[in-house]
Formats: C-alpha cells, structure tokens, sequence
C-alpha cells in the first residue's frame, strides 16, 4: 500500500487485524484465496477468506510489513468475524492475530493507503459512491455476501489466485472456474427514472435480475448471464439499460 498521488481520495472506515508470527505467511496462505506468500514486504493484495463452500465471510486486503507480520484490512463490521475464523483454525501455527488501529484512504482508481493521507482532494461518500458503481466495483453489504459466489460479483479476477495451493473453499472456487458458468454476473446499469436498490429487474417479461446499488441514473445489478449487452429492462418504476461487460 504504497502513497499514491491522485485527485481525489476518500477516507474509508476499517477493521485492522495484524497476523504475525514465524508461521504467519504459511499460515494465511492456507487460509486466503490469494498469494499472500508472494507479496513482498511494503506490497498488498485483494483476497477473501471463505468458507468451504466457497462463501464469502470477509473481504480482504492484505499487507505484508515485513516477512512475519501482515495487515489484514477488512470492513468494519467484519473484524471480529475475520478474527474469531483466524484465531479458530489457527491450531499449532506459531502467528498472533490481535486487531490494530490505523486509518485507511482510497485512492480513487489507485491504491489504499494506511496511516498516510494520500496527496489529493477528498470527496465525501457521495462521490465515492458514485465512482464506485460506474467503476462496477461490489461492496460488503450491497453487492457481496454469504449468499453470492465470487465469480458473481467478479472478484475471481481481482481477489483469487488460480495458481496457489489449497484454502478453504478452493475446490468449488476452481470447479467453477474451469468446468461450470455463473448464472449470473454484476453489471453495470444506465437508469431512466425512479430506480432504487432492491428493484427487480425484468427482461421480456421475465424477472432476470435485481439492483443492488444505485445513484442518479447509474446502478449496480445482478443480471442473468444470457441478458445479451444493452438490453433495456424494466427496473422497478423505471428502466435500465445494460452497460457492456
């Protein structure tokens, strides 16, 4: 997480939780999906821990400070949960998990910054939202959950490695990748009028979606896969038109 100059960032609340430890890197490899074990001191990644079934518990990012001592930064509501999982599976690893306190900047289209305000004007969540949903990027609450598989909501491409070994929930997660297809994908959505999170979305009649975040004339939604790029659909009091993937 490195500074990062930009025009804008955005101050975001975080729970911090430090894995250190002389078994810390092993340790979080076999517990996240990305490759922790590649990052070097100073560098970060996106991941998730998971359960078997390839659910999501938390979204991550993850900081290697040194070669023993990592920074998992998490949503704020999550940190206890991320904590408890760690701290249940642990067994003989030789890694503390203890929550820290830090603050967190956003770059927008950059990087996440801890403790060091990143040069820049910052915005305020409504312009954050804003970036955020043009951008297509899912948030805990809205567009990820327990319920949602990460290819989903796209994070196959930015929080998985393929190449890694084994972690909770790596079996389906590969399974999917390589012999199977989503039903449905996150996309991007130009609105016409009222259109608020939670609308379904219908396509020729049939119900083949739902928005999960929305502002002005631009939303987030989960559109069946075979929604060919542009179509209209009607969005609750009003309609919504496809971006393409």
């Amino acid at each position: 997480m490195s500074s990062v100059t930009s025009q804008a960032v955005v101050r975001r609340p975080r729970a911090f939780i430090r894995v250190a430890g002389p078994d810390a890197a092993d340790y979080l490899q076999r517990m996240v999906s990305n490759d922790v074990e590649a990052l070097a001191p100073g560098d970060s990644c996106d991941a998730l821990l998971l359960t078997a079934k390839a659910r999501v518990i938390a979204p991550l990012r993850v900081l290697r400070r040194a070669a023993d001592d990592f920074l998992l930064l998490t949503e704020p509501e999550l940190g206890d949960r991320v904590r408890a999982e760690l701290l249940r599976m642990r067994f003989a690893a030789k890694a503390e998990i203890e929550p820290e306190k830090h603050e967190s900047w956003l770059v927008l289209g950059g990087d996440e910054v801890v403790d060091e305000r990143p040069a820049g004007d910052e915005v305020g969540e409504d312009e954050f939202e804003r970036w955020r949903i043009e951008a297509g990027i899912p948030r805990w609450g809205r567009e990820i959950d327990e319920s949602i598989l990460p290819a989903e909501a796209g994070l196959d491409e930015t929080h998985i490695s393929f190449t890694k070994g084994c972690y909770p929930g790596q079996e389906p997660i590969a399974r999917q990748r390589y012999r199977g297809k989503v039903n449905r994908r996150l996309r991007v959505l130009d609105l016409e009028g009222d259109v608020s999170p939670g609308a379904e979305l219908l396509h020729e009649g049939k119900k083949v979606g739902r928005v999960t975040s929305a502002t002005g004339e631009l939303a987030l939604g989960f559109v069946r896969s075979e929604v060919p790029d542009n179509a209209r659909l009607v969005a609750g009091a009003g309609h919504a038109k496809v971006r393409p993937a």
